[in-house]
This record gives C-alpha cells, sequence and structure tokens, in this order.
C-alpha cells in the first residue's frame, strides 16, 4: 500500500500549492508541511525550494516525482488487475487522447484492438496536450496519444506517426495569388484552436521558427472545436491550420481543400506517452505494437 507521505508529495508536486493539495487531501496545511517534511528527513534531501513566493521542485525533488509517479501508478494498476483476476470482471485500462489524435488517428485501430481483446474494459480521457499529460502525472490515465509538444525527457514515448499539417481554406476560396509559403497567407483571417491546445502549439512553434506569431495575421477567431473549425473555414469565414488527417473527407467532397505550401512545409509527430519506470511497462508496449499493427492494416 502507497504511503500516505507519497500521496501528499504527489498532490503538492501537481499543485505546487501547500493550501490546495491540503483541501484536496482533507487535511490541515500544517498536516501537508509536517509529511512533506517527514518524507525529506527519510530521504535526506530537500524536495522542494520556496523562492520569490514560488514553490518547485529540487533536482532531487525531481528525481523523487519521476519515481513515486511511476510506483502510485503500478500500485493502482496492480490493484485493479488483482480485482479483476478474482472477480471475474475486465482489466480495466485509462488513456488519454489530445482531440485531433483521438478522433482521427487513434480512435479506429484502438477500437479494432478493443474488440480482439474484450477482456479490456478502456476508459479514453480527451484534452489539450498539457491536460491529458497532467492526467498522466496525477495517475488518472495510464497513458496517452498526444500530438502536441512535450518534455520528452520526463517520459517514456514512442513516435506512432507523422502527419502532415497542412493549411486548409474553403472549397471555392480564391486568393489574388496562390500562395506557396505561410508568409503568403497573412492577409487572411486566421481560425484557430484554443491556447494549450496541441495544433495551436504546433501552428505558434511554426510560426515562430520564421519569427512571427498569429498576431501577424489579417485576424483571428478562436474556437475551442475542430468540428466547428472545419464549418467555418467551409463557410470561407478564414483559413486553419490542421492535421491533414482530420479534413481528408472533406477534401474529398470538396467542401474544404488543402492550400499547399511548397516552401513551407509542415508535420508533426503523435507519440504514445506513459511514465518512466513503470513495472507494467511490458503492457504499454504491446498495446502500442497492437495499435501501431492495426493502423498499417486499416
Amino acid at each position: 500500500m502507497l504511503d500516505f507521505r507519497v500521496k501528499t508529495f504527489l498532490t503538492v508536486c501537481r499543485t505546487l500549492n501547500y493550501t490546495r493539495a491540503a483541501e484536496e487531501l482533507s487535511l490541515t496545511q500544517p498536516a501537508v508541511t509536517q509529511q512533506i517534511a517527514n518524507l525529506e528527513r527519510s530521504y535526506g534531501v530537500k524536495l522542494f525550494s520556496y523562492r520569490h513566493r514560488k514553490l518547485s521542485l529540487t533536482a532531487a525533488g525531481r528525481i523523487a516525482y519521476q519515481g513515486l509517479s511511476a510506483i502510485a501508478h503500478d500500485e493502482e494498476l496492480l490493484r485493479h488487475k488483482m480485482s479483476a483476476s478474482t472477480s471475474g470482471s475486465a482489466i480495466p485500462l485509462r488513456i488519454g487522447m489530445t482531440l485531433t489524435a483521438g478522433e482521427y488517428l487513434v480512435a479506429a485501430p484502438l477500437g479494432r484492438y478493443l474488440r480482439e481483446h474484450p477482456e479490456i474494459s478502456v476508459t479514453v480521457r480527451s484534452g489539450g496536450t498539457r491536460a491529458v499529460l497532467d492526467m498522466l502525472d496525477a495517475n488518472e490515465i495510464d497513458c496517452a496519444f498526444t500530438e502536441g509538444f512535450f518534455d520528452k525527457s520526463s517520459y517514456l514515448w514512442q513516435n506512432l506517426c507523422t502527419e502532415r499539417f497542412v493549411a486548409v481554406c474553403a472549397g471555392n476560396h480564391r486568393f489574388a495569388r496562390e500562395p506557396r509559403r505561410l508568409e503568403d497567407l497573412l492577409g487572411e483571417t486566421l481560425i484557430l484552436r484554443e491556447a494549450g491546445s496541441g495544433s495551436r502549439e504546433v501552428l505558434v512553434h511554426a510560426l515562430a521558427a520564421r519569427n512571427l506569431s498569429t498576431d501577424a495575421f489579417a485576424g483571428t477567431c478562436t474556437v475551442e472545436s475542430l468540428d466547428i473549425i472545419k464549418i467555418f473555414v467551409a463557410e470561407d469565414l478564414g483559413i486553419s491550420f490542421v492535421y491533414e488527417a482530420a479534413v481528408e473527407q472533406e477534401c474529398i467532397d470538396g467542401s474544404l481543400r488543402v492550400v499547399e505550401l511548397p516552401d513551407t512545409p509542415m508535420s508533426h509527430d503523435v507519440c504514445f506517452v506513459r511514465l518512466k519506470g513503470s513495472l507494467h511497462e511490458k503492457e504499454m508496449n504491446e498495446l502500442f505494437r497492437a495499435v501501431s499493427r492495426q493502423r498499417l492494416s486499416a
């Protein structure tokens, strides 16, 4: 059973705030402070530092967080497996997906895999890249498929695929001059995802590489739903940047078209991410290989 001091430590790591951690754990703030102090004495190191009124992990604290997160995840998964073995219930699997990766790249091959493995009961959580990784850190999911940027040194990860990231416009949209590079689109209204979205991060990085930002466009419109973005673009309210797989059908039926930018090609990896040091890495690898095979066989 996981030491309650470890649970307290992981909660403080996630919130970086003793008061919020105390509220989540239904403890007093002095009790949380005492438990962290006891853990620091046990390890013989400082786990947190407090500078400029801001709490942060020390180098030793980051190592502890990485290792203890994996232990907490393993303990939870082990508990579920033991329960399933005695009750005959399905084996739970909790997967996080960023919205574009989940709906257009992972859902179908994952569905085919689950059809072949009825002994698995899956729960799927969706959100932006940061939200999904926060779920992973908080042991709310077992693994994640994400197309956004993340600190690859903090997790185990594998590249599921590399997808083209393309500009799209309405099927009947006409440019004054057919664009060839990203800068040629700055006179258009840009319809983009909300802050924290993996797709938006990919675009922001691509623009920054050319010393540009979203403010360089003639106008911007922020929409949290990819489906609504596609409708707005089809109605010629502006252009957008999306993964090509997400607009495949709309390009076939002619409501949208890809704006080819031969002088500014863009692509990004979709990755399978999980915590380092897990005892269940073999099962995670098997899941990744199975989903990869299902994608290739479709």
